[in-house]
């Protein structure tokens, strides 16, 4: 029952008492007087039955405290703008497993010189460098190394203190060298192992350059500007043929060799057809004279002697110019008889053209070599 309901009760009873009084002065008598009083009492029990009716609808049965807690505080919304700041997960596959890289790496390390010019390449000036004064000898590929990075020891025996002062985000290293430190290196910072030197059955060094560089890229979020460091790679590529080409080079035999002394008398390292250095010569329409076979490393070392079987190709190498071995066999019968050295057909790429590198020491070797070969 409602209150307009009450307020019509109350009217209705108060109508029985009008009733009764008007009876009373039209009859007169004690029986009027006792019929107002009945009428009295049944208006008072209508009124009264109205507003009992009216209490019992309007009661509310009160809730429970895990009601009350459920409806005094309002459903939480979802964070959106926590969820948006969330940092990305990287998962990168490499020789030694997988690593998770939270966000974009920003502080890198790399203990192989192959990596830091594929950090270079990707416009990464890393923080820390293995070597920095032997990657400046051997390595001259564009942009240079910026002058305030630090070095941190040597490539085969990293110093981890050194690393991890550095406060990095991401380490890279090489199988053959940084496997036994993998757990310590990771223990500073997410870090991520490659084998350049492929199995027999496995790709080729060039193939695994690559793929190297590609996953690099994915690991700093690069992908963009290794597509295009890849594109120009091909385009010098593509442009070196058609130059030896035009030369009518294309088919003929060249030996790649880098050289230098050591205990005992010269090493002389042959390249063989897995190598990298031998897989861009192929691809300017090159082909490789020397029939060494497969080789972990991509070369055969070999003495001065065994030139005797390559000297009809055209001779390209690498050495120091404080340890020209070659020029050191002036007086060497044996070198001087090579029919490669008689016709003039030796061309020296300089000790900074590194045959071990990524996508720009490869450019390099290709203008190299097609500029000796042409000129």
């Amino acid at each position: 029952m409602n209150e307009a309901q009450l307020t019509m009760k109350r009217l209705i009873a108060a109508l029985i008492l009008l009733a009764a009084v008007a009876l009373l002065s039209a009859c007169g008598g004690g029986e009027s007087a006792a019929l107002i009083d009945s009428a009295a009492e049944t208006a008072e029990e209508v009124v009264d039955e109205a507003e009992a009716e009216l209490e019992e609808e309007t009661e509310v049965e009160p809730l429970d405290e895990a009601e009350e807690e459920t409806e005094a505080e309002p459903e939480a919304e979802p964070d959106v703008e926590a969820e948006e700041a969330a940092p990305e997960v990287t998962t990168i596959s490499h020789t030694l497993g997988e690593t998770e890289i939270v966000g974009v790496p920003e502080r890198v390390v790399a203990l192989e010189w192959t990596y830091v010019e594929d950090l270079l390449a990707l416009g990464i000036q890393p923080v820390g460098v293995a070597d920095i004064a032997g990657y400046e000898t051997w390595v001259n590929v564009q942009p240079e190394l910026a002058d305030d990075v630090t070095d941190v020891g040597t490539r085969q025996e990293p110093n981890l203190e050194a690393i991890a002062a550095l406060e990095p985000d991401l380490i890279i290293g090489v199988e053959f060298r940084h496997a036994p430190i993998y757990e310590d290196l990771s223990s500073i910072a997410p870090t991520i192992i490659f084998n350049p030197y492929p199995a027999e059955a496995g790709p080729d060094q060039f193939a695994e350059m690559e793929e190297t560089f590609l996953t690099i890229a994915e690991a700093v979020q690069r992908q963009g500007e290794a597509s295009e460091v890849l594109a120009d790679m091909e385009a010098t590529f593509a442009e070196g043929y058609d130059q030896l080409e035009a030369a009518g080079l294309i088919g003929s035999e060249f030996v790649l060799a880098q050289a230098f002394s050591a205990e005992g008398g010269p090493q002389v390292r042959l390249f063989t057809d897995n190598s990298m250095a031998v897989q861009i010569f192929n691809r300017l329409g090159l082909e490789n004279a020397w029939e060494g076979g497969f080789e972990q490393y991509g070369f055969s070392t070999v003495g001065i002697e065994a030139l005797a079987e390559v000297q009809d190709a055209n001779f390209l190498y690498v050495v120091q110019s404080d340890d020209d071995v070659f020029a050191n066999q002036a007086d060497n019968p044996v070198w001087n008889s090579l029919q490669f050295v008689q016709e003039d057909r030796t061309y020296p790429l300089g000790g900074d053209t590194w045959l071990f590198g990524g996508p720009l020491s490869a450019e390099l070797v290709v203008e190299k070599t097609v500029d000796l070969l042409t000129e």
